[in-house]
């Protein structure tokens, strides 16, 4: 095999284990070993048993095309050598083609590791020789995670004899650990120097060895691992993904582009609606669907949409670009909890309104209760009170209320919390570039949270255009005297305020509806009605439901912050925008679906003697009822997919 390097290159690498002999012989089968490697191979008194890569695979694989390969999650980005020396982006080297990644390094010997993968990407070079139509379509990155020796001189000696013109197979390194450990962490790639019994380095890294299959949209598609890398599996992988490339050229029925309800991005990725009945279909979103694209938060909330006043913003917290992109990195990072399993996003989810629609009241880290509903998080910016109780009174503030709480994200410190964040390779620079030079602290993790939520504005709804706009076309006639009713006989409007050129249906206050006395005072029930399946229901004695429980945890609203009795099971009136996307419903989430709430309100709430005096019985009729929740759906802004789609580009912290 002509120009194949590698016997004398590894010679002078000093080969000192039978790894590297048996990298020689898979990769180049013809090549016959020189006399020192035969010597230095009768040296080695092991037995060793050759990981697949190295073999035949034992079983046939599925025909491409049979499967699918649902995204698992944006492959990560970074600056890069190349064997010339030259700076590179690592994403530049994404998107024009499908690309096979490894991380690894020169001096490995570990015949489960960095030979292994090599071995397996020299083997698809030799394959893709009789298919040179995939190999112009394949990109091979093998990226070192040892800069300090690995050189692009080093990258470049090491590469030579395994490039060549007929497939792009890449060598690349990092200037140094700073570069380099962003992008790791990014892939979720741990490293760790090893040493001898003295402390001395031995110059070998212990790592765990994977590949990753990225797509022209820049996901992984599959990442493997010493038990399942083989050429012909990644070869299957490959053609896999071209099949679906190719059979949704041209067409408008792709995944994303279907069926006016699949094409919404805010629907929830498990729609349960139907749940209760027998014929029930699941009506799950594929992965694939969920392609998320980043959006000008920042001019959004400059130029809050129609409906929408202009945005409060704290004088000392002005939003930037570089703030919002970091509170949304941060969002979306289940590293801030105590055992990095949960992030603010796994209560709030952006794609079912920045709530959660399957759970009445939200669960924290590792299963734990939390006694009220998540509330939403679109237009928080005009809010003067926070939580449900309106304990806080600011965005800034009110982001250590859930990462502290024991049940919720369970920090067991402020420090514990910032400590976490310094530690974090990728969050290197990000807090001093958004804060002018000031890195992670109480007040800047706060801020930047802060101003994620806060851009998170959404109106110009068909109400608003049609009320605010002139747009007699925008709003339909059920839905027109559903408004005529929520402004005069239902009263609505009293507390769900709207003023002469915006709206913010809530005003900022807190009321006592009945809901909290209910839960506290009533009686409980003789029995309780579960669903195990869909049109499957049993019903179970309260002391059943009580052994498996925790007790019962009392919630006097505004009072737990006053502590004046006449604040008692007082809540918060939340914003009714958008409020079709953001069931169930009330502080405790008893109320599944709006028409349940407009029943609740429709018999006066439940009577106890701090009821507030604007809730009383109405004298509605159904069809009254059906124009109210015409209304109340009319309420939904139209930009509710843009926001859902940047939060689905969102890098995950896990």
């Amino acid at each position: 095999m002509r120009g194949f390097q590698q016997p004398a290159r590894v010679l002078r690498m000093r080969c000192e284990t039978l790894t590297t002999i048996l990298f020689l012989a898979s990769a180049a089968p013809a090549l016959a070993l020189t006399a020192p490697l035969q010597e230095l191979a009768a040296d080695v008194p092991v037995q060793t048993v050759l990981p697949p890569g190295y073999t035949e695979l034992a079983y046939d694989p599925p025909a491409p095309g049979s499967y699918s390969l649902p995204p698992l999650g944006r492959a990560g980005d970074g600056t890069v050598l190349n064997g010339a020396g030259e700076v590179l982006r690592l994403h530049s080297l994404y998107g024009d083609r499908l690309v096979l990644l490894t991380f690894m390094y020169t001096r490995c010997s570990d015949i489960h590791g960095c030979p292994l993968a090599t071995t397996v990407f020299f083997k698809i070079r030799q394959a893709l020789k009789s298919e040179p139509a995939l190999a112009q379509r394949l990109r091979l990155i093998s990226l070192s995670f040892d800069p300090e020796h690995d050189t692009p001189a080093i990258m470049r000696q090491y590469a030579a004899g395994l490039q060549d013109a007929a497939l792009d197979w890449q060598f690349l390194t990092t200037a140094s650990h700073a570069e380099l450990d962003p992008i790791l962490a990014s892939y979720n790639q741990s490293i760790q120097p090893e040493y001898d019994a003295a402390g001395e380095p031995l110059g070998s890294i212990a790592h765990i060895l994977r590949v990753f299959l990225i797509d022209r949209d820049k996901r992984i598609r599959n990442i493997y691992s010493v038990s399942f890398l083989h050429p012909d599996v990644l070869i299957n992988d490959l053609k896999t993904l071209l099949l679906v490339d190719a059979s949704h050229a041209g067409r408008d029925d792709v995944p994303a582009e279907r069926a006016p309800e699949q094409r919404r991005v805010h629907r929830p990725g498990d729609d349960k609606a139907g749940y209760e009945t027998a014929d029930y279909v699941t009506d799950s979103v594929s992965l694939v669907q969920r392609r998320g694209k980043d959006a000008n938060l920042l001019g959004l909330l400059k130029a809050p949409p129609l409906g929408l006043p202009p945005a409060p913003v704290p004088p000392d917290n002005p939003v930037t670009r570089a703030k919002i992109e970091l509170g949304r990195k941060l969002f979306y990072d289940r590293r801030l909890s105590l055992n990095h399993t949960f992030s603010c996003a796994m209560c709030h989810i952006p794609e079912q309104g920045f709530t959660s629609n399957e759970m009445a009241t939200a669960v924290g880290i590792e299963g734990r209760s939390v006694r009220r509903n998540a509330p939403t998080l679109y237009n928080t910016a005009y809010l003067t009170r926070l939580f449900h109780d309106g304990r806080e009174f600011s965005l800034e503030q009110q982001i250590w209320g859930p990462l502290l709480a024991t049940n919720e994200m369970g920090n067991p410190s402020v420090g514990a919390v910032i400590e976490t964040l310094r530690r974090l390779p990728d969050y290197q620079g990000r807090f001093e570039t958004a804060f002018a030079g000031q890195g992670p602290s109480m007040e800047t993790l706060g801020m930047a949270l802060a101003s994620y939520e806060r851009a998170l504005v959404s109106a110009n709804s068909p109400f608003d255009r049609w009320y605010f706009g002139g747009q007699d076309e925008a709003l339909g006639a059920s839905a027109r005297r559903g408004f005529e009713l929520f402004a005069g006989d239902a009263g609505c409007v009293a507390c769900h305020t709207i003023d002469e050129d915006h709206a913010l249906f809530t005003d900022n206050e807190l009321h006592n509806t009945g809901i909290g006395y209910a839960e506290s005072m009533a009686p409980a029930a003789a029995a309780h009605p579960v669903m195990l399946a869909p049109g499957v229901r049993v019903t179970l004695a309260p002391e059943l439901i009580g052994a498996v429980s925790g007790p019962r945890q009392s919630d006097l609203g505004l009072y737990e912050v006053t502590q004046d009795p006449d604040d008692r099971w007082k809540y918060r009136t939340p914003s009714l925008r958008n409020v079709a996307l953001t069931a169930p419903y009330m502080h405790n989430g008893s109320l599944a679906t709006l028409r349940d709430v407009l029943d609740f309100y429709h018999r006066g709430g439940h009577p106890n003697p701090l009821l507030d005096a604007r809730i009383r019985p109405l004298d509605l009729t159904n069809d009254d009822l059906d124009d109210l929740l015409a209304f109340l759906e009319s309420l939904t802004g139209d930009n509710i997919d843009t926001l859902v789609s940047d939060a689905f580009a969102a890098p995950i912290g896990n």
